[in-house]
């Protein structure tokens, strides 16, 4: 296992990232603004991954996560299998399909994001795309950046509890 020194579990990730390469993975941190109609460009790095065919909805924590195609089905999938009579399956389908929504990107590259959504994440004008991997999250600027900070301040108990998960 790797130990994390001052910069805490940010250095413990970007190092996993240089070591396996993105491997086709939606990265990074990018900076873009709502317009009055609820507009949202996506990063240009990113835009063929979602062309074909996109799904946003709510995420866990007061952000929206938008799904390529294909890794919405996936999920979906898996959300899907799970059993019913349980209420807290039920409560996650609540959440994550009622709130979903198929778009289209326009000429522009840009997604329409409903009020409905918007209101949830708290999206006023400046967001953040949170690149996770196999998605974006879709933040409230200064909400991302508190919870970047609490994430950085607490990276070396975060990694700890990791551990158990092999990282």
């Amino acid at each position: 296992m790797q130990h994390c020194n001052g910069q805490g579990l940010r250095l413990l990730l970007w190092d996993s990232v240089g070591e396996s390469g993105s491997k086709g993975k939606i990265l990074g941190e990018f900076q873009h603004s709502l317009d009055a109609k609820g507009r949202l460009a996506l990063p240009a790095k990113y835009r063929g991954v979602f062309s074909e065919r996109a799904v946003v909805t709510r995420g866990f924590e007061k952000c929206l996560v938008l799904y390529p195609g294909a890794e919405w089905d996936a999920w979906a999938d898996k959300v899907g299998s799970l059993p019913t009579g349980q209420s807290e399956t039920r409560q996650l389908m609540r959440l994550v399909f009622s709130g979903a929504l198929e778009c289209e990107l326009d000429r522009l590259n840009r997604i329409n994001i409903p009020a409905y959504l918007r209101q949830y994440a708290g999206l006023q004008s400046d967001t953040t795309l949170v690149g996770m991997g196999n998605r974006l999250e879709i933040w409230d600027r200064d909400q991302w950046t508190a919870l970047r900070t609490a994430v950085e301040a607490d990276g070396e108990r975060i990694a700890a509890g990791l551990a158990r998960f092999g990282l």
